[in-house]
C-alpha cells in the first residue's frame, strides 16, 4: 500500500458507497437524480465537509467540494468523476474517481501539505446517460456543449424531466458555470482489458475516442405471418438484417480502432405471428480519428438508406449524441507520467475507448486521465471488480499529479 494515501480508508469508503443502491448480484444501482443518487451525494457531502471543504452546486446540479489553496487568485486543480451508475452497474465506475479525489484531499490534510492552487473535487450530474438519454450531461452543460434548458427538458421512460428532479432534490444551485481551471484530472477504472493484458499498473490516458449515438426506426407493413408470401412482404426485418451485416463490415473496414455496437432492439407489434410494422434500435460507433468518424457516419447513413429502399421500407434516423475525439493536454499527461514513475509503477500511454466527463472539460481546460486495471476488463456490469492495491496505486498517482500541478 502507498505511504502517501490511506488505502484502507479509501477502500472502506468505496464499500460504504456501494451499499447505497446495492444490487443482489453485488453491483450498484444509483441512477441519475434518483433518491439513491441523492443518498450517495449525502454520504459524500458528510465526508468532504468533515475534511474542511466548502461545497457549491451549479444550475445543472454539478457538485464541487473545494480545499483552499494559499493563493486566492490561483486557478483550481479539479479532480472529478461521477456517482451515478448504470441500472445494473458496478461499484467502481465513476465513484472511484470521486472518492479518489476525496482521498487526495484527506491525505493532504493528514500530512499538513498546503497547495498554492485550490484542490477541488467535482461530482458531475448524469454522466451515465442511462436514466436520461444524454451521457456526460452535467459536464456538457458546464462546458457549454449542451444548453441548460435542453438538459432540463430531457425525460426518462416515465416522462419525468431532469428539471423536475433537479428542483425536487434541490440540486439546482447558484454557482456560475466556470471554465477557468488550472488543470483537470480524472481517475477511473479502465473499463477494458488492455492494462490487465499487458500487466501495466497505470494507464496514462492521452485522449478519448470520438463517438456518435443514433436511433434508427425501420418501418414496413404488418401482415399475417402465415398467409403472406415472402416475396410480397414489406418486412423491416430483412432491411435490418442487411443493416446489421453492413455495420460490422464498416467496423472491419476501419479496424482496428473502430467500434460499432447495435443495441436496444424493439419490434412492434410484439407478436410472434405478425410481420413487424417497425423495428427500432440504437447504433453506437466510435473512432479516435475525427475524419474517419465522419466517414463512418456517412457509410452508416448510406447503408441504411440502401437497405431500407431495397426492401420497400421507410426509415427514420435520429442522431442522439455526438462526442468528438479528444486529445488531452501534453502538460497534464506529462504530470501523470512523472507521477507514475515516482510511484515506482509500471505504466503505458493509451487512448480511452469510453467517453468521460474529461472530454467536456478538455474543451476549455488542460486535462488528462489516469486508468487502473479492472478484472477481465468488465464494466457497466455488476461483476465489475478492482483490487484494493490497484485502487491505492491509482490514487497515489492522482495525489502526486495534483500536487505537482497545484504548485506548478
Amino acid at each position: 500500500m502507498s505511504e502517501l494515501i490511506d488505502g484502507e480508508r479509501l477502500w472502506g469508503r468505496l464499500m460504504a458507497m456501494a451499499e447505497i443502491g446495492a444490487t443482489a448480484a453485488g453491483g450498484s444501482n444509483r441512477q441519475a437524480l434518483s433518491d439513491d443518487d441523492q443518498a450517495g451525494r449525502d454520504l459524500f457531502l458528510g465526508w468532504v465537509t468533515a475534511a474542511g471543504c466548502t461545497v457549491d452546486t451549479d444550475a445543472v446540479g454539478n457538485l464541487f467540494a473545494t480545499r483552499a489553496g494559499t493563493d486566492p487568485d490561483a486557478r483550481p486543480v479539479v479532480l472529478g468523476s461521477h456517482l451515478d451508475t448504470q441500472p445494473t452497474g458496478g461499484r467502481f465506475d465513476g465513484v472511484y474517481g470521486v472518492l479518489g479525489g476525496l482521498e487526495v484531499i484527506e491525505s493532504l490534510n493528514d500530512r499538513a501539505v498546503a497547495t498554492k492552487a485550490p484542490i477541488r473535487v467535482a461530482v458531475w450530474t448524469n454522466e451515465e446517460g442511462s436514466r436520461f438519454p444524454v451521457s456526460m450531461m452535467g459536464s456538457a452543460v458546464w462546458a457549454g456543449a449542451l444548453d441548460l434548458e435542453v438538459a432540463r427538458a430531457l425525460t426518462d421512460v416515465d416522462g419525468i424531466a431532469v428539471g423536475a428532479e433537479l428542483d425536487r432534490l434541490g440540486w439546482a444551485g447558484a454557482l456560475p458555470f466556470g471554465h477557468d481551471l488550472g488543470a483537470y484530472l480524472e481517475l477511473h477504472i479502465e473499463q477494458g482489458p488492455v492494462l490487465e493484458d499487458s500487466g501495466s499498473e497505470i494507464g496514462i490516458v492521452t485522449g478519448v475516442q470520438g463517438f456518435r449515438w443514433m436511433t434508427l426506426a425501420v418501418s414496413g407493413e404488418p401482415a399475417h405471418a402465415g398467409p403472406t408470401p415472402m416475396h410480397l412482404r414489406r418486412d423491416p426485418s430483412r432491411a435490418v438484417a442487411e443493416i446489421l451485416t453492413g455495420l460490422y463490415e464498416i467496423s472491419d473496414r476501419y479496424a482496428p480502432e473502430a467500434r460499432v455496437t447495435p443495441a436496444q432492439f424493439v419490434s412492434l407489434p410484439q407478436s410472434p405471428n405478425t410481420v413487424p410494422a417497425e423495428i427500432r434500435f440504437s447504433i453506437d460507433f466510435r473512432n479516435p480519428d475525427g475524419e474517419l468518424l465522419d466517414q463512418m457516419e456517412n457509410r452508416v447513413r448510406s447503408l441504411i438508406a440502401s437497405a431500407a429502399g431495397a426492401n420497400g421500407c421507410e426509415f427514420e434516423l435520429r442522431l442522439d449524441n455526438v462526442s468528438p475525439p479528444v486529445v488531452f493536454d501534453a502538460g497534464c499527461v506529462a504530470a501523470v507520467d512523472t507521477a507514475a514513475a515516482e510511484s515506482g509503477l509500471t505504466s503505458e500511454r493509451m487512448v480511452s475507448g469510453a467517453g468521460h466527463d474529461a472530454c467536456n472539460v478538455a474543451r476549455h481546460n488542460p486535462a488528462a486521465m489516469i486508468f487502473i486495471p479492472c478484472r477481465d476488463g468488465i464494466s457497466h456490469n455488476e461483476l465489475e471488480s478492482i483490487e484494493p492495491e490497484a485502487a491505492a496505486a491509482g490514487v497515489e498517482v492522482l495525489y502526486r499529479s495534483a500536487l505537482s500541478l497545484a504548485n506548478g
